[in-house]
Formats: structure tokens, C-alpha cells, sequence
């Protein structure tokens, strides 16, 4: 099925998940994901696409353009499409799919398109001069209150504003403004090298630099017709887990001490020191940044890194297995995570919230087996999913994802190929798209490539598609556990603000 119209009926109908949505001057791009579910290990697909130099601009009632990918085994395929905006305007998605109404308002801030049909059109990103004059909803009712926190909080974290309405203690509405740490990440990349490019990609979110810039350069890979080294594939992925590992055992030790339980955010602390020594060590930086770049790896492991993380698994594998007993045998503990911040499947699924928020809420998707990318095809590896939905359950779904990241790690070093790793990339006109699994959920990247500059390129966070949920979470608990459901949720200011 092919059409601007068609695939925004695809998504309407649940056919479809929104995958991004993003504008350029004079045109807005749509990308989706449609096919089967994952299958069972052994399927995969690129999760990238090459086209052709930009062609000339389809008429706007095709809606047709952009790059295509082709599903492997899994039978799903990303679908990017363009509609040019001659008049400045284009048909609001949001009116029959809510999950691309913030999108949209984020085009609308950055390049002037206006959705017409807009169910929200108060800024989104863009701030203006006068940041503090944001219209949030009215309030009625005698007994309801509001409380502001934010955007400046107590601890040293991002920037973002929460505004809640309660009756009592009890939370009524939620409604968050962002867009605090807007850094104008499009504009920097429109027009710099390659090398400057990725160095910019892999800053966009400080705590998912190896995903982020693992989907920029397969994206700019794909853009080329080129393909890194097999052993770069490897330890690409070996980062990648990780920084999986560093952020899953920060979030439970963090989330433990949001519900006052101390102790396990020490020693979640002292494993997460272990992971990120161990990285260094490894690949020269304790977040591994501008490690993945395009072509392949810019370091090499260490001669001694196989022992290391050989060491590393194994002691994290023991220390854990002990505190995950402990989380699970503290009475008071799950008396604060159990049944707090529910995600209903169906809410999950609506908005295609990925990662742990996904998964807990019994959406079984992972960027890494569909549409998949190597060497993952290669490895042995579960996906957890619950359906509770709850801050416990995404607790679950990281303990069993740490675990995960401790056996693929293990498989990684005992088929770790040899050989170079890094190739150059041929000078091409082309475009291309990749989706990667970060630990927060899947990052979307799409560049457009002349020669060894980038036209323009766009990188979409996991948290779009996860912040609006957290509003709804936070609906008829008590205020004091909305830190629990934020942490829970883990948000990125920074990747979402872009």
C-alpha cells in the first residue's frame, strides 16, 4: 500500500506505528513501521535503506517519496514518505492518531508547516520571548489545586516543567512542557561533514550516545551503498549492550531510592562504576562517545577488553542475582512499585511506545529483532515483556534485560571475528534511514547525503512516544510517587528537545 493517505489510514487503524515525523522547508516526512510482529530468533531485516540522489519532489497527492525499505525474514518494513508543502500546510495526522500530535507541533515550531486540523496548537519546542506565558489547560473545580515543579528541580538533572492538578493528594492531570534543552540539532547538521556530523549525532543524548550514533552511521551507510567491517558489526554491538547495562542497573538502584530504599541505589552505583571503568578500559571513553562512527569503529577493543568484560560479566552476573533478590524480597519496597504508574496495553501499543515502557505494557518489540540489523540475527537473546504495566514491571523488564545484555555480551566475545575495523565510505548523493535499539527503546535516524556532507538528517528519541504516557500514568496516584513513575519512565530531555 503506498500514499501519504493510505499509510496515515494504516495508522489509524492500528496497521501501521508511527516511527516519526519531521519536516524540512517545504516538505513534512513520515515514517512508519508496518508488518508482521517479531518473529522467533533467526529473522531480521536491515532496518536501514539506500535510494537513489534525490529526486525530484512527487506531487503532493501521490504523497510518495523518500526511502523504503525492504523487511527481512520478519516481514516488516519502514516506510518513509515526503509530502511536499507548497502552500505551508499539509492534513494533521493527530486528528486520527494522537501519538504524532507533539510531532507536529515540533514542525510547526521549526519549519513553519502548519497541520491543518490541529487538535493542540499551542507551541511546542519554541519557547518565544516570553517562555513563562504558556497556555496550560484550564482548571475547574472547587477543590482542585495546582502544583508546579519544575523546570528548574532540586537534583542536577534536565530541565522540564510538570504541572499537576490534584485533589488532595490525588492527581488528576498531568501536563508536562518541554523543550527547555532545544539545542537546534537539525540546523547544526544541515550543511556539516560527515565527521562533524556524527560528533554531533553522538551528542545528542549524553546517556544514548553508542545508540545514537550507531543509528546515524548505519543510516549514513545505508545513504552510501557502503557497509563496515565485520568486525566493527561486532563490537558495535558489544557497545551497545554496555551502555545497556550502565543506564538498566542506574535505573533500578535510582528507582529504588525514589521510594526511599537506599541501599540498592549504592550498589546498582558501584556495578554501573564497574560497567563504565570496564568501557573505558575497552574503547578509550566511560560512555564509549564517537566510538561508532560512520564506516565502522574508530578504536579498536583493547587487548586486554576480552578479559575484562569476560571478568566484568561474571561478577556483575553474581553481585546482581543477589540485589535482584533483595528488590524482590522487601515487602515495603514493592508496596511502593506495585500497581503505581499503570500503562494500559492498548495505550502502549496506540502510541508505540518501545523499550521498557513498551514491554512492560506487553508490547513485544525490539528494534534488534524486528526489522532487526546485524549481528544480532547471529546471537541468542529474549525479549521480556509483562503486562502489568506498572513501575514494577519496568523494573522486571531491566532486571531481565540486564540479563540479557550479560549473555550477549558473553556470545559477542566467543565469536568476536578479526580483521579491520573501519572501511571509508564511497562519496555518494542518497538518502537513508536505520532504526537501532537503545536502551530507553528504539532511535530512529534519517540523513540525506552529498558526497561527504550531510544535507539534512533527523534523529528521533524513544521518549517522544513515551512522555505522553507518562501524563497518563500519573493519573489517580498519589503526588508523592510521581518520582517513582518519572524514573520508571526515564525520560531524555536533551534527545527529546532536540
Amino acid at each position: 500500500m503506498s500514499g501519504w493517505g493510505e499509510t496515515v489510514g494504516r495508522l489509524a487503524g492500528g496497521a501501521a506505528t508511527l516511527l516519526g515525523l519531521w519536516g524540512e522547508p517545504g516538505a513534512v516526512h513520515l515514517a512508519v513501521l508496518e508488518g508482521a510482529p517479531p518473529l522467533p530468533l533467526g529473522g531480521w531485516g536491515e532496518g536501514v535503506a539506500r535510494s537513489a540522489p534525490p529526486s525530484p519532489r512527487p506531487s503532493p497527492a501521490s504523497g510518495r517519496g523518500g526511502v523504503g525499505v525492504a523487511g527481512g525474514a520478519t516481514g516488516a518494513t519502514i516506510r518513509h514518505l515526503i509530502r511536499p508543502c507548497p502552500d505551508g500546510h499539509y492534513p494533521a495526522i493527530s486528528r486520527v492518531h494522537p501519538a504524532a500530535l507533539r510531532l507536529e507541533r515540533t514542525v510547526r515550531d521549526l519549519y513553519g508547516l502548519d497541520p491543518i486540523g490541529l487538535p493542540d496548537t499551542r507551541p511546542w519546542l519554541a519557547h518565544g520571548a516570553h517562555p513563562t506565558a504558556y497556555p496550560f489547560l484550564p482548571v475547574e473545580g472547587a477543590d482542585l489545586h495546582q502544583v508546579p515543579v519544575g523546570p528548574v528541580h532540586a537534583g542536577i538533572i534536565e530541565p522540564g516543567h510538570f504541572r499537576f492538578t490534584c485533589d488532595g493528594e490525588t492527581v488528576v492531570r498531568l501536563e508536562q512542557r518541554l523543550g527547555y534543552a532545544h539545542k537546534g540539532v537539525e540546523a547544526l547538521l544541515a550543511g556539516a561533514d560527515l565527521t562533524v556530523a556524527a560528533r554531533i549525532a553522538g551528542r545528542i543524548c549524553g546517556d544514548s550516545t553508542v545508540a545514537y550514533a550507531l543509528a546515524f552511521a548505519r543510516a549514513t551507510e545505508a545513504a552510501c551503498g557502503a557497509a563496515p567491517p565485520p568486525r566493527a558489526v561486532w563490537l558495535r554491538a558489544l557497545a551497545a549492550e554496555l551502555e545497556r547495562l550502565a543506564n538498566h542497573l542506574g535505573d533500578v538502584g535510582g528507582i529504588c531510592n525514589d521510594a526511599a530504599f537506599a541501599l540498592m541505589l549504592a550498589h546498582c552505583a558501584v556495578l554501573r562504576e564497574q560497567v563504565l571503568r570496564t568501557a573505558s578500559a575497552c574503547f578509550g571513553h566511560r560512555l564509549m562517545m564517537d566510538a561508532v562512527v560512520p564506516g565502522g569503529m574508530a578504536v579498536d577493543l583493547a587487548e586486554d577488553g576480552a578479559a575484562r568484560l569476560g571478568a566484568l560479566v561474571g561478577d556483575v552476573r553474581t553481585r546482581f542475582a543477589r540485589l535482584v533478590a533483595l528488590y524482590d524480597g522487601t515487602a515495603s519496597l514493592q508496596d511502593r512499585t506495585v500497581g503505581t504508574g499503570i500503562v494500559t496495553a492498548d495505550l502502549a501499543a496506540r502510541f508505540g511506545a518501545g523499550g521498557y515502557v513498551g514491554r512492560a505494557s506487553g508490547r513485544d518489540f525490539d528494534a534488534r529483532r524486528s526489522p532487526g540489523y546485524p549481528p544480532y540475527d547471529r546471537l541468542a537473546f529474549d525479549i521480556p515483556t509483562r503486562t502489568e504495566g506498572d513501575v514494577n514491571a519496568r523494573v522486571w523488564i531491566r532486571i531481565e534485560e540486564i540479563k540479557q545484555s550479560l549473555r550477549l555480551v558473553e556470545q559477542i566475545l566467543d565469536r568476536l571475528p578479526s580483521g579491520p575495523v573501519r572501511a571509508a565510505l564511497p562519496e555518494a548523493a542518497g538518502e537513508g534511514i536505520a532504526l537501532v535499539e537503545g536502551f530507553r527503546g528504539d532511535v530512529l535516524a534519517w540523513v540525506r547525503m552529498d558526497g561527504d556532507r550531510v544535507v539534512r538528517a533527523h534523529l528521533r528519541d524513544p521518549s517522544w512516544f513515551q512522555w505522553p504516557l507518562l501524563e497518563a500514568a500519573a493519573e489517580g496516584n498519589i503526588i508523592a510517587d510521581f518520582p517513582l513513575c518519572n524514573k520508571s519512565f526515564n525520560c531524555a530531555y536533551s534527545g527529546h528537545d532536540l
